[in-house]
């Protein structure tokens, strides 16, 4: 996508920007002539981009103006372009190669090159190590924002030179790294430090955040979530040095709040805005604690916490009238009462998750949807709501996002309530929703146009008929059909000749579909990134012709193709090789495929995953 934007501004503060689309086989040198005076480029749909590719499309464009580039996922792109693109945009201060499993050390010595960087993120680059680091941090002393989440092979001693040489350091994930507390005792002397995130940081314990607290940062946003050896201790060490702390993420960290814990956290009652205690056991005299002591909180996360019911909600937002995100996933003490009390005191509610919460009906719902005009997303996964709680939450026409999974009770009436009014939906959530019929979807198709995220896995009445309406959804990006018995090739021909946008198609145990509609993907769906065809009735000759069209696929799921030889594997990995970078296949191929091509696989950076599952063919229900 190409952008014209602001120049660079943290991202947390940018602004939404136009965009153009690149679809596949796109004609890339001539677009960016077509815009000269380009401030942001994004790639990140463009998997099969390779180092060549982009440095012709480079060469003959005048990037100067160039300030910001997005290649997420964009897999192909290796050392070789990186330094192309360094050097065709003099002015690059921002870069996102997140999730390009296969960069390392090179391609951050490249990227090392633009010293005006400062904003780099390197998220799941699993080669990048200390070299890298060490590279990107002298070169590009003026990084304010860095992302090396999932880095693995990153230790204490890379991080303590970025600390070093980056001084300027505003933002930092290290999430899921092996570092220890010597890492936060470096991480502490960042003067200019806002925002910290170490999620499943193992090795990191209250030690560490004493280290933190005892430091000369400006933190205000802090995530510890998962933090194995973080304690209620640690945690008040951690608010005691930092009294401007708004956003505090503690979920799964630990199992009990302590008083000292408790006692520092209502210190925080002016700046905390954010804060998450997934998994924790409270009480309602906790709830209410916090409540009293952080009433300017707009999120609170209390997903799976033992405890909560429906007077602890009452004291808590009885108290905190701006909260706009509640979490109270798997809370199932929690009935109509808890609504009602959202209801009355959080009239700017956007998003409530209620999943597994099966003590609450439309009456509940019909007092949320009344009193929360600007509600934008609500989880209802697994809470047996009916066709007249969406009766009701269809009055929340700002809804974009609508989980309703395991909800066998909705029937097509009910989608077409949302259908007539919820026209700005973005992201359904249908799973086994078993009475949904081609009916729903045509009422879907019709109301509601900007759908990006559609699950229908297991809604077992929906035949081609019925997704033949979906090919009217033009945005629609993810598309999950898993065991749907009735639809064939037919019905993905209809979707994928519409939907030109798709990215992720999950058609396991849709046991109908054949070759022709892997031709038909072959052909429509360029964009495609990650597919999924186990236990579909496909042959070898369909299975190579769609690997070897489909130049952005980079994750297959093929697992159970009884009708595909051994050659015809062989045929399509072949065909796919450079290109895919994970796959799920039976085991039992690992030892008749020829070495030489496993081999070939590994060495383009795929990642393969065999899987010993035993034939059975399951109905939808």
């Amino acid at each position: 996508m190409l952008r014209r934007c602001a120049p660079y501004r943290p991202r947390r503060a940018a602004a939404a920007s136009p965009r153009l689309p690149i679809p596949g086989g796109h004609p890339l040198p001539r677009l960016l002539r077509a815009f000269p005076a380009l401030e942001r480029l994004d790639l990140s749909a463009c998997a099969s981009l390779d180092d060549a590719s982009l440095a012709a499309a480079l060469a003959g464009a005048d990037l100067g103006t160039v300030r910001q580039v997005c290649l997420a996922r964009a897999s192909g792109v290796g050392w070789r372009g990186l330094e192309a693109l360094v050097a065709a945009c003099p002015r690059l201060e921002a870069v996102d190669l997140s999730h390009c499993v296969g960069a390392g050390d090179r391609e951050a010595a490249a990227l090392a090159a633009a010293s005006g960087l400062r904003e780099l993120n390197l998220e799941k680059c699993l080669g990048v190590t200390d070299m890298g680091l060490a590279k990107v941090a002298v070169g590009c002393p003026r990084l304010e924002n860095l992302s090396f989440k999932w880095c693995r092979e990153i230790s204490d001693i890379g991080v303590d030179l970025l600390v070093k040489k980056c001084r300027e350091l505003r933002s930092l994930d290290i999430s899921y790294l092996k570092v220890s507390n010597e890492s936060l005792r470096s991480i502490s002397t960042l003067e200019k430090l806002e925002e910290l995130a170490m999620v499943a940081c193992s090795c990191i314990d209250d030690e560490g955040l004493e280290l933190l607290s005892r430091g000369s940062n400006s933190l205000q946003s802090v995530d510890v979530s998962r933090c194995d050896h973080v304690t209620s201790q640690g945690l008040a060490s951690l608010i005691d040095g930092h009294s401007f702390l708004q956003k505090l993420y503690a979920a799964d960290s630990l199992h009990e709040i302590g008083q000292d814990f408790l006692s520092k956290l209502v210190t925080l009652k002016a700046t905390l805005t954010v804060l998450r205690l997934d998994g924790f056991e409270v009480s309602s005299s906790l709830l209410s604690a916090i409540g009293e002591g952080c009433s300017n909180l707009v999120e609170i996360g209390l997903s799976k916490c033992n405890g909560v019911t429906d007077e602890g909600i009452s004291s808590l937002v009885a108290c905190c009238s701006y909260l706009r995100t509640i979490d109270l996933t798997c809370c199932n003490l929690v009935t109509n009462n808890s609504l009602d009390s959202i209801a009355d005191n959080c009239k700017m509610l956007e998003c409530l998750r209620l999943e597994s919460c099966s003590s609450i009906n439309e009456k509940g719902l019909e007092r949320i949807a009344s009193c929360c005009p600007n509600l934008k997303e609500i989880d209802l996964t697994d809470c047996g709501v009916n066709d007249e709680a969406l009766h009701h939450l269809a009055k929340c026409s700002e809804l974009l996002i609508l989980k309703l999974g395991l909800s066998s009770s909705i029937s097509d009436k009910g989608l077409g309530f949302i259908s007539s009014k919820c026209g700005k939906l973005v992201e359904l959530d249908l799973y086994r929703c078993s009475s949904i019929t081609d009916d729903g979807l045509a009422a879907l198709a019709n109301g509601c146009k900007k759908i990006k995220l559609l699950n229908l896995c297991y809604c077992n009445k929906i035949t081609d008929s019925g997704l033949s309406h979906l090919g009217a959804l033009e945005e629609l990006t993810n598309l999950e059909l898993r065991c749907l018995v009735r639809i064939t090739g037919i019905g993905i021909s209809s979707v994928v000749i519409g939907c030109k946008s798709l990215v992720e198609l999950d058609l396991k145990r849709c046991y109908s579909v054949d070759d022709s509609g892997l031709w038909a993907l072959a052909r429509y769906a360029l964009n495609l990134r990650q597919l999924t065809i186990s236990y579909c009735q496909v042959t070898g000759l369909g299975l190579c012709h769609l690997l070897s069209s489909l130049r952005c696929l980079q994750d297959v799921k093929m697992v159970h193709l009884s009708w595909v030889s051994i050659e015809g594997f062989e045929m399509a990995l072949r065909a796919a090789c450079g290109r895919l970078k994970k796959l799920k296949i039976l085991s039992g191929l690992k030892t008749v495929l020829s070495p030489d091509l496993l081999q070939l696989l590994q060495a383009c950076g795929c990642r393969i995953r065999w899987v010993n599952k035993p034939l059975v063919y399951k109905d939808a229900i």
